[in-house]
C-alpha cells in the first residue's frame, strides 16, 4: 500500500467533510477512484485520530456541528489558483456573484503570509481575461445569485423571461432545479408554473427576477435527470468533408454538434457527428465553411442547406 498516497487522500477527505454538510461515501469513492471499502477504512482512520464524524446509512458522513481545525496553510500552487479562479469567476458569472466571490477570496487572503500575497498580486497583474457581454443581461446583475438562492432555500422565483422566438417578455413563476454552463451560455432547468412542466431556460434572456418566500410546491429530481432527458433527443449521423487548411477552425464549436471522430484523406478531413441538434441549426453552422467543405450525408442536411441558400437575397 502506498502510505503517502493514502495519507494525502485521508487529508483530502477531511477537507471535503469540513467544506460540506454531508458527504456520501460513493461520491468520495468516485472522486478518489477507490472502492467503498477503502473509503470506510479511511473514515475509521479519521475517527481514530479524534475527528468527530457521524454517519447515517443512506445519507452520508458529517462532522459534528461546530468542529473546525485552525485555518490550514496553503501550498504555492493552491495560492496561485486563488488568483486564477478569481479571474475566471469575473468572466463566467454575473456581477452580483462575482462581488460575493471577491469578498470570500479577500477573507481567505487575510490568512496568507506577506510573500504569498505578493505572489498573487504578481500573477494578477499579468493575467487578463475578456468577458463576453452576451452571457448575461446587464440589467439583471443578480440573476445567478437569486437562482442559487431559490435552489438552496427551495423558494419559488418570479421572473420576466423573453423566449428566443418572442419580442416581449412574459411573467413566470418557477421552481429552479439546477444550473449548467454549455456552449458559452448559462442555462437552468426549472419547473414552470405557466407551462406546468420542467423547462430549460437561458439566463441572459431573463429581463427581471426576484425570489419569493413561497416554498416549492413540487419535489424535483437532480439536475442530471433533466439534462439526460434533453440528451435523449433523436441522434442524426452527419458526415462532412472539409479542406485540411480550414478544418482546425471548426474545432471550437464542433463538440456542440456531437463531433464523434475525424479521418484525414489527402487534402481533406472527413468529420463524423452524432448530432441531436436540429438539422437547421447544424446547416447554419456548416454554411460558415461551406465554400471549403462538402456534405457526404444525410440528404436532409443537403436539402436544408439548399433551402437556406435559396432564400438568400443579395
Amino acid at each position: 500500500m502506498d502510505i503517502t498516497k493514502r495519507f494525502h487522500r485521508i487529508i483530502a477527505i477531511y477537507f471535503q467533510l469540513q467544506g460540506r454538510s454531508v458527504v456520501k461515501a460513493q461520491d468520495l469513492a468516485d472522486r478518489f477512484d477507490v472502492s467503498l471499502r477503502t473509503i470506510y477504512r479511511d473514515m475509521r482512520a479519521l475517527e481514530q485520530a479524534g475527528i468527530p464524524i457521524y454517519g447515517e446509512a443512506g445519507t452520508g458522513y458529517s462532522l459534528s456541528e461546530g468542529y473546525k481545525l485552525a485555518p490550514a496553510s496553503f501550498t504555492k500552487e493552491e495560492i496561485l489558483s486563488l488568483a486564477a479562479s478569481e479571474k475566471l469567476m469575473q468572466k463566467f458569472v454575473d456581477q452580483d456573484m462575482f462581488r460575493n466571490f471577491s469578498t470570500a477570496i479577500a477573507k481567505v487572503r487575510s490568512f496568507l503570509r506577506y510573500s504569498d500575497k505578493s505572489n498573487i498580486m504578481q500573477l494578477e497583474e499579468n493575467m487578463w481575461m475578456s468577458s463576453p457581454n452576451f452571457m448575461f443581461n446587464e440589467k439583471v446583475p443578480e440573476a445567478l445569485s437569486i437562482l442559487f438562492e431559490g435552489i438552496t432555500l427551495r423558494k419559488i422565483i418570479d421572473m420576466e423571461y423573453r423566449a428566443v422566438m418572442s419580442d416581449e417578455a412574459n411573467t413566470r413563476k418557477i421552481e429552479p432545479v439546477g444550473i449548467f454552463h454549455e456552449s458559452n451560455f448559462w442555462y437552468f432547468i426549472a419547473y414552470c408554473h405557466l407551462r406546468q412542466e420542467h423547462r430549460q431556460f437561458r439566463i441572459d434572456r431573463i429581463q427581471k427576477i426576484s425570489r419569493t418566500d413561497e416554498p416549492f410546491r413540487k419535489e424535483h429530481k437532480p439536475l442530471s435527470h433533466y439534462i439526460e432527458r434533453n440528451d435523449s433527443r433523436p441522434i442524426t449521423t452527419i458526415r462532412i468533408g472539409v479542406e485540411r487548411t480550414i478544418a482546425h477552425y471548426m474545432e471550437w464549436e464542433r463538440m456542440h454538434f456531437g463531433f464523434a471522430c475525424e479521418e484525414t484523406q489527402g487534402k481533406e478531413v472527413l468529420m463524423t457527428f452524432q448530432s441531436n441538434a436540429p438539422i437547421e441549426e447544424f446547416a447554419r453552422w456548416y454554411l460558415r465553411f461551406a465554400d471549403r467543405a462538402r456534405i457526404i450525408e444525410p440528404d436532409t442536411l443537403k436539402q436544408c442547406v439548399r433551402d437556406i441558400l435559396q432564400n438568400i437575397t443579395i
